[in-house]
Parts: C-alpha cells; sequence; structure tokens
C-alpha cells in the first residue's frame, strides 16, 4: 500500500445531517485513494456523527476517526487532528462543507510544483439554493509570494482578512515549524490569530485556482450566528492577534491593519451584543474594553471616523470609557 500525500483533517460536532456528503466528496479525489489520509475527529458529538465517520472511513486506506467524550472545541479538535498528519501536505475540512471533484489532486500538485509553504483558493458559499463565490483577496494568481505583502492594506479587505483554515492546503514543513497549530479552546475566531502567524512568519504561498470547496452558511448551529458565551473568544482571539504583531520585526508598519481589524470586528460584535443575556453581554463588553484600550489613540480614532452608522456610536462610546476619546 503507498504511503499518503495529503492527509485531510475533517473535525465535527453534531454534523450528522452534512458529514456523510463531506466525507463522500473525498472519495472523488484522488484516483488512488491511498494518496489521501482521513483524519476525523468527533468533538462530543451527541448524534450519529461518530458512527458515519466509522462508515466512510473504511472507504480509505489510511483513516483515523477520534473521538472526544465531550467537546473540546473546533480549535483543540484540529490541533488533534495536526497530530496525526502523513505526507507531503495537509488541510482541513469542515463537517458541514464539501468539494467539489479533483481539489485536492490540484492543490497538491501547486504546492509541490511551486515549492511553497501554502496555497490558498476561492471558495462558494451556500445558502439553501443562492450559491456565491468569494473570491480570496489577492490580486496575483498562480504566482509564489510572500506571505507579508499580502497582510495590507490596512484599510481594505487582505488574506489576513480571509482566515479560512480550509480554504487551501499547506505543505508539512509548515507543521515542523510550529506554524499551523490553533490556540486550544477557542470556539470562535479560532482562525484569526492562526492566520497572522502563518503570513508573519511562512516564506512563501500562492493563491491558485481550483475545484471549488463549497462552504454551507445559515445553520442554525452555526457559530457565526451563536450569541451565547463561545462568543467571548473573540476578544482573546484578536488579543493574540496583538501580540503575534506586536512582537513582530515590522511591528510598526503591521499595527495599522491589526489595529483596522480588531476595531471593524469589535464593533461587529458590539451591535450584536444586544441580542446577548445580559451576562454574556457584560463580559464580551469588558473583553472588547481591554481589546481596544491596547490600541494606539491615534490610529484608533483613524478608524472610527471611518466607520458608519451604529457601529461607530458603539465604537466611540467604548473608546471613551478606556480613554481613547
Amino acid at each position: 500500500m503507498a504511503a499518503p500525500s495529503v492527509t485531510v483533517i475533517v473535525p465535527a460536532k453534531d454534523a450528522g445531517a452534512f458529514i456523510g456528503t463531506t466525507l463522500e466528496t473525498l472519495t472523488r479525489q484522488f484516483e488512488d485513494r491511498s494518496a489521501l489520509k482521513l483524519v476525523a475527529i468527533d468533538d462530543g458529538s451527541s448524534d450519529d456523527t461518530g458512527a458515519i465517520m466509522r462508515r466512510h472511513a473504511q472507504d480509505f486506506p489510511h483513516a483515523e476517526v477520534i473521538v472526544n467524550p465531550e467537546p473540546r472545541g473546533l480549535a483543540t479538535a484540529r490541533n488533534q487532528g495536526l497530530a496525526h498528519v502523513e505526507g507531503e501536505a495537509f488541510c482541513f475540512l469542515d463537517g458541514d462543507d464539501w468539494m467539489q471533484s479533483g481539489r485536492l489532486p490540484v492543490l497538491a500538485r501547486a504546492l509541490h510544483d511551486m515549492d511553497c509553504d501554502f496555497v490558498r483558493t476561492d471558495h462558494v458559499t451556500v445558502k439553501r439554493s443562492e450559491r456565491r463565490l468569494v473570491r480570496a483577496p489577492f490580486t496575483h494568481r498562480g504566482v509564489v509570494a510572500d506571505p507579508r505583502d499580502a497582510i495590507l492594506p490596512a484599510d481594505d479587505r487582505s488574506m489576513v482578512d480571509y482566515p479560512y483554515a480550509w480554504a487551501g492546503m499547506l505543505h508539512r514543513r509548515v507543521l515542523d515549524q510550529g506554524l499551523a497549530g490553533f490556540s486550544d479552546g477557542l470556539f470562535t475566531a479560532e482562525d484569526r490569530p492562526w492566520i497572522w502567524r502563518l503570513h508573519l512568519n511562512a516564506t512563501s504561498f500562492a493563491v491558485v485556482d481550483a475545484p471549488h470547496l463549497l462552504y454551507r452558511r445559515g445553520l442554525s448551529d452555526s457559530l457565526s450566528k451563536t450569541l451565547d458565551s463561545r462568543q467571548l473568544h473573540f476578544a482573546r482571539a484578536f488579543g493574540e492577534v496583538l501580540d503575534l504583531v506586536e512582537a513582530d520585526r515590522e511591528a510598526e508598519r503591521m499595527l495599522p491593519k491589526a489595529v483596522f481589524s480588531v476595531l471593524t470586528l469589535s464593533s461587529h460584535h458590539l451591535v450584536r451584543a444586544r441580542r446577548m443575556q445580559p451576562a454574556v453581554r457584560r463580559e464580551l463588553r469588558s473583553g472588547i474594553r481591554t481589546l481596544l484600550a491596547r490600541l494606539p489613540r491615534d490610529q484608533a480614532e483613524a478608524v472610527v471616523a471611518r466607520i458608519g452608522g451604529p457601529r461607530r456610536r458603539v465604537l466611540a462610546r467604548v473608546l471613551r470609557e478606556v480613554g481613547h476619546a
């Protein structure tokens, strides 16, 4: 039996309605299924997710199913998968998404032929019957580039605003260098410090065209729609982003982008906080105040001046509370 060349890490919790489709699409990637290793993580599911994973694992010569008795969160589950990577390359796939046929060989070939640390792709969002192409925000396609050059500009979308761990493939050396892991215990925004770490520390990347990954949106239990205590992890995640940038050799150059990201995402959460339970809302606002107190006053005021509507009002109020206005 041939050794696998690509490992696919698939964490899922209570994804019984979708995980079969997710894993079935992996059977339509390589002509020789031994080229792929499946690492599936059942993260404390209360439905039949684990049973479906074990059934589909039989379709692959190389497969492991890890079971967490209690949910440990997406970040920790992905880290568990990283400990089982084999082959030259690896990627992530969430348990409610799926891939078009032949996506993985295209990414593996691009990663190998361009000899870069990681490749990124566009993706398609799926909401009921509506599908929409979302482009990776980088001008050059099929060209090896310095990941640091894709962090800026500060006040427009860039590759650190496209944090989706599943939107690409990574070379094994990124894992060996300690750049591929997530912060254990983060239940949301886990991909924000992850993408910043990659772009600050890896040496090469490319945005390439490939068959699409399809990302389900609008699910009732999606973390992007959740208003419970898991949203409190947003402040911790962006605190880690600020830690990374402040310690970087080009901190002065990169910090305006981090400030812009912190403020725009904080405004989003502050507006949503009105629909949270009072205790969760208070704790979220406390975390955001701590986060905003770290920002340079002049940079924070410049960003807020460009934000309109209710987001500007709630940000200005919090900035006054921390002495920034």
